[in-house]
């Protein structure tokens, strides 16, 4: 999926990395769910590469009991 639209690979893959942890800085999360295991969050973004552009979207969790989120997914999307 990334390496068709955005031309991330396994190589290359800390152009992720570093946009995720741009937009977990910068742009608004909104809670998808609350459930047994906590609370999870959704957290959409746009993306450019030399490849080309994509809305990402990245879904995290705070688990009950802990104060940081974890990153549970992560794919690029239409809208």
């Amino acid at each position: 999926m990334f390496r068709n639209k955005l031309g991330i690979t396994s190589e290359n893959k800390e152009v992720l990395e570093a946009a995720l942890l741009t937009s977990a800085i910068r742009d608004e999360a909104v809670i998808y769910k609350l459930d047994q295991y906590g609370t999870h969050y959704d957290v959409k973004f746009s993306m450019v590469t030399e490849a080309g552009s994509s809305l990402v979207l990245a879904c995290w969790i705070v688990q009950t009991g802990e104060n940081f989120p974890r990153l549970t997914n992560v794919y690029p999307v239409d809208r």
